[in-house]
C-alpha cells in the first residue's frame, strides 16, 4: 500500500491473487464440473453452508417448524464451498450465481427453485404465512430493512471481514474506510432498536432474522474475532436484540445446521428430520479420539 497502484488499461484476472479464497474466487459463471445434487424426502431441499446467509434459511426453517408448520420440513445438505461444491453442474442449476443458500422447493407439483437468501425468506414468509407483520401497513417497513441488511452486509463481510480478516496482508486503507462503515450500521440499528424491541416494533419477522444472521453474529463476538476492534459492546440496544433472538430454541437449532467447524457437538452438517439433532451431530458420527475407526 506503500505504492501507488496504476490500473491497466484492461484488467486481466491473476488467479494468484485473492488472498486466502483465490482457489475458488474466477471472474466468470457456470459450472466447473458435473455432480449431482442429492435430493431427500423432505418438501424442501437445502443446500447451504453456516455462514451467516446460510444462517438466514435454517433459521427460518427451524423457526416455521417451532410454529407448528410441519410443511415445512427439510433436507439441509452440506456445501463445501472452500472445495468448489457451488461450482457443481447441480448446484449451478439451483443457483446460477453460485453462491449459497440455494433452495428447491418441492412441496407442489412442479419443482422451483429459489436463490438469494433474501429472496429464500421472503418465499418461505409468504407460503406459511408467517414471520411477516400481520398489519399491513408495517409490510414496507419490514421489507426496507430486509433490503437495508441485503445492501448493507457486503460491506461488512466483502468489505471489513474480507480486509480484516482474510486479506493476504493488513491494508490500513481498506480497513479504515470498512471499518467506518461498519460501526455506522451499528450505529443505524442501535438508534432503531433503542425505540423497537425488532426491526418492525414488537414483531419478529424475516427483517430480524435476516439482520440477526450477520449483525447478530458480529455483536456476539463470532465474526471475524473482530468484537473488540470494532467494540461493538457499546451499542448496548444491539447487544439486547442480538441475545434475545440467540436465546430463542429454533435459533440455536439453526445455527447448527450445515456447520462444519468449531465444536463437534454443534455441527449439524446434514440434516434430514428434528430428530437429526439428537443423533446426528458430528461428536455422535465422529470417533472419539483413541477409539477405532
Amino acid at each position: 500500500m506503500n505504492e501507488t497502484y496504476t490500473p491497466p488499461k484492461v484488467w486481466t484476472w491473476d488467479s494468484e491473487s485473492g488472498g486466502k479464497f483465490a482457489s475458488i474466487n474466477r471472474p466468470i459463471a457456470g459450472p466447473t464440473h458435473d455432480k449431482d445434487l442429492p435430493v431427500g424426502e423432505q418438501p424442501y431441499q437445502l443446500y447451504s453452508l453456516a455462514t451467516p446467509n446460510g444462517v438466514k434459511v435454517t433459521v427460518m426453517l427451524e423457526e416455521l417448524l417451532a410454529a407448528g408448520h410441519s410443511g415445512a420440513e427439510y433436507d439441509a445438505w452440506l456445501i463445501n464451498i472452500s472445495e468448489g461444491d457451488q461450482f457443481g453442474s447441480g448446484f449451478v442449476d439451483v443457483n446460477p450465481n453460485s453462491k449459497i443458500p440455494a433452495l428447491m422447493d418441492r412441496s407442489g407439483a412442479t419443482p422451483t427453485r429459489v436463490f438469494e437468501s433474501g429472496a429464500i425468506l421472503l418465499h418461505l414468509a409468504e407460503t406459511f404465512g408467517a414471520f411477516l407483520p400481520t398489519d399491513p401497513a408495517k409490510r414496507p417497513e419490514m421489507l426496507s430493512w430486509l433490503f437495508w441488511q441485503m445492501g448493507s452486509a457486503p460491506y461488512l463481510g466483502g468489505g471489513f471481514g474480507h480486509f480484516y480478516a482474510y486479506a493476504p496482508e493488513k491494508w490500513e486503507y481498506p480497513i479504515n474506510r470498512f471499518a467506518m462503515e461498519t460501526k455506522r450500521q451499528l450505529d443505524v440499528m442501535n438508534r432503531h432498536l433503542a425505540e423497537n424491541r425488532f426491526f418492525t416494533g414488537d414483531e419478529y419477522t424475516i427483517a430480524d432474522i435476516a439482520i440477526w444472521s450477520w449483525y447478530g453474529a458480529l455483536a456476539l463476538g463470532r465474526l471475524y474475532e473482530a468484537a473488540e476492534f470494532l467494540d461493538v459492546e457499546s451499542y448496548e440496544h444491539v447487544q439486547r436484540w442480538a441475545k434475545e433472538i440467540n436465546d430463542r430454541p429454533a435459533v440455536k437449532r439453526g445455527v447448527m445446521v450445515n456447520r462444519a467447524w468449531g465444536d463437534l457437538d454443534k455441527q449439524l452438517r446434514n440434516r434430514h428430520a428434528a430428530e437429526d439433532f439428537d443423533t446426528g451431530t458430528q461428536d455422535k458420527l465422529e470417533p472419539a479420539e483413541g477409539d477405532a475407526a
